[in-house]
């Protein structure tokens, strides 16, 4: 049974990790390990602005 109030069943999402400098090759590849970094930032504050929607007013509950 899953309590809708419970953070537990539904974790805030975790930013993805930034790439180091030297994960990219600078040779122009498509993509970049930037572009998917990018990519996943977006995913992430999307995720984020739908977990925070959920979770509005249940904080001290």
């Amino acid at each position: 049974m899953t309590d809708p109030s419970s953070h537990l069943g539904d974790p805030r999402p975790m930013p993805p990790e930034r790439p180091l400098p030297e994960e990219c090759c600078q040779s122009g590849c498509q993509p970049c390990v930037f572009d998917l970094y990018q990519e996943a930032l977006e995913r992430y504050a999307a995720e984020l602005r739908a977990w925070e929607a959920r979770h509005a007013g249940q904080s001290g509950a």
